[in-house]
């Protein structure tokens, strides 16, 4: 089982993502300097474009010789913080890199003994951190960068001290105050007691732990083992108060924090994330803790089916966090160059905060131009949606995201383990005919392109395209799955979200659904856009006029009450066609309802 950061021992993993911001609460806000910040002169608002770094966390948790001497996670040091803060200033900040996100670890020691303060707040190892981390924020503002911070969620168990540590300007409270009776424990790892916020102490707590990383000058705080999430449910492990009392802390802490939450955030809480932090992290840790940074069987890979559904609650205020981008490292990475491509362009195009954990004073040439295209970054901080696969999660698949503009951003991935050739139909886009395509990696205009474009793609390779149309819209027509004949398991079933208000569903070992009297003038091969619901990722086998099927995965929508849609190609006679949903052996998505392009 992978976990993210913060690890109980030194043994176990521990992972964090330092974010900084939290958009609501700020009334108004203090400058680093203590002056009011007034409308005229107020800095742009937290989190109001995926923030863009570094971590140390994936240099912690490697494997790779040399790069924890003294033990596991013995990475993390301020001279190596600061080493990296320089290399930033030096060759990423002009493209618009800021954060440098100290991970977990800054308070303990090499074999992981913890530091508190008189008030149970976690102090800096002074071996680790010999100047203070005051000090290290300072230098890191000296670079006009931001820093930012972590903690685990909960009172950690070695700040407790039988309950008899005072809180910070907060009289008459005591960390005994702070728990309940029965010293229950949460996050991801179980190394914190929860804090039991019906008492007023359990504010004042988080409230002091604000005001320290305040005073210190820290612009981001990574939250770390949130739950529901970090592979855990329950009651225990629900940190939704905990949440909400570091927004509110933040907010009178008198600096703006961006605050990140980490890991494997529960879909079921998407609308507390969104109201309480900046940034989540949807999916488990990329790193392998291995001898590389990552690997792309390890996580990487994961993301393409995992980020489909967290689409929609993407925007300025909150984003949705796919972990570091370790691209830029060559060897140390572990990734062909085909896969360091496509790692960066998934994470710019679905506007994930992009931020690095490679070791930036040793960024080979390739993985300095992954980093620095200016038209990549463009795309992952720009105004425009994040994009979405508009086909199938099928080994080669389609993502893309309409501009302001009018252009779309396209890209063709193949996830396969061979080459394999992947298509863009126009119609998936909602037009035909002809748009002129430019490849945005090598910053190169290829021409004009009739109905699609083919390229071929080496094993988990990708193209990246802005497809500017010069065809005509196109009309549709819908058939709903409710309509259709049902066989085997198949029910009809209320749906809320859905186009008709039902859909059908109980599409399992053997459940079929067979949309009848589909309508084409002309033979051919058709992108039918197929609307379903889905609350894991499931496939499915479509087939028209009672041919073989082929089968398709359809990516988790997040929930059973949510619709997503997604463009599978079906050959097609003139005149009336059947087409067919069949579960097969196993378990389909929900069907809502399918559009078929007209033709004259």
């Amino acid at each position: 089982m992978r976990s993210s950061s913060y690890p109980v021992m030194p043994a176990r993993a521990l992972r964090s993502v330092l974010v900084l911001a939290l958009t609501a609460g700020f009334a108004t806000t203090a400058s680093a300097a203590g002056a009011e910040t007034t409308a005229e002169t107020a800095a742009p608002a937290v989190a109001a474009k995926p923030y863009m770094g570094w971590t140390s966390w994936s240099m912690q948790s490697s494997k790779y010789p040399g790069l924890n001497p003294k033990g596991d996670y013995s990475y993390l040091s301020e001279a190596n913080v600061l080493k990296q803060t320089d290399a930033m200033a030096a060759k990423l900040k002009n493209y618009g890199y800021e954060y440098i996100n100290i991970d977990a670890g800054w308070w303990m020691d090499w074999s992981w003994k913890q530091n508190y303060d008189e008030y149970g707040r976690q102090k800096a190892d002074p071996e680790r951190f010999p100047s203070g981390m005051k000090a290290v924020a300072d230098r890191i503002h000296a670079k006009g960068l931001k820093a930012g911070i972590y903690l685990p969620v909960g009172l950690e168990k070695g700040a407790y001290n039988d309950g008899k540590t005072p809180i910070w300007n907060a009289e008459g409270c005591t960390t005994a105050d702070l728990v309940y009776d029965d010293l229950r424990t949460t996050n991801g790892w179980d190394s914190a007691y929860k804090i039991d916020f019906s008492n007023p102490c359990g504010q004042k707590y988080i409230d002091s732990q604000a005001q320290l990383f305040a005073d210190w000058g820290y612009d981001f705080l990574k939250l770390d083992g949130v739950g529901p999430g970090s592979f855990k449910s329950g009651d225990n492990y629900n940190n939704v108060a905990d949440v909400a009392a570091w927004q509110k802390a933040i907010a009178t802490a008198g600096r703006p924090i961006h605050l990140e939450l980490s890991w494997s955030l529960d879909y079921g809480h998407v609308e507390d994330w969104k109201k309480y932090s900046n940034g989540w992290r949807i999916d488990t840790d990329v790193e392998c803790y291995c001898n590389t940074l990552v690997s792309w069987e390890n996580s990487v890979d994961d993301r393409w089916d995992d980020a489909p559904a967290w689409t929609d609650h993407s925007g300025p205020g909150g984003w949705n966090d796919l972990d570091s981008v370790n691209v830029g490292n060559g060897e140390m990475d572990g990734l062909t160059k085909a896969e360091r491509q496509s790692y960066a362009t998934l994470w710019a195009i679905a506007k994930s905060p992009f931020y690095t954990g490679d070791d930036l004073t040793k960024l080979d040439s390739y993985g300095l131009s992954l980093l620095t295209n200016r038209d990549v970054i463009a795309i992952n901080q720009s105004s425009a949606p994040p994009a979405e696969p508009v086909t199938a999660s099928d080994p080669q698949q389609v993502w893309a995201a309409k501009n302001p503009d009018g252009t779309y951003t396209v890209a063709l991935f193949n996830l396969s383990d061979a080459p394999a050739s992947v298509t863009a139909n126009w119609s998936t886009l909602g037009f035909k005919g002809k748009a002129s395509v430019r490849d945005v990696w090598n910053k190169e205009t290829l021409g004009s392109y009739t109905d699609k474009i083919t390229q071929a793609l080496p094993a988990h390779g990708s193209r990246l395209f802005t497809v500017t149309p010069r065809g005509t819209g196109l009309a549709w027509t819908g058939y709903e799955a409710e309509a259709g004949t049902l066989s085997g398991s198949a029910s009809v079933a209320d749906c809320s979200a859905c186009s008709d208000g039902r859909k059908v569903g109980n599409l399992y070992v053997g459940g079929k659904v067979t949309v009848n009297d589909v309508q084409v003038a002309k033979a051919g091969t058709y992108q039918i856009k197929v609307a379903y619901v889905s609350g894991d990722s499931r496939s499915i086998a479509v087939s028209a006029n009672g041919g073989g099927g082929t089968s398709h995965k359809f990516a988790s929508t997040g929930d059973w009450a949510t619709v997503n849609s997604v463009y599978v190609p079906v050959k097609l006679k003139a005149g009336a066609n059947t087409i067919t949903f069949d579960s097969g052996s196993g378990y389909a998505p929900d069907i809502d309802r399918i559009d078929v392009q007209k033709t004259s």
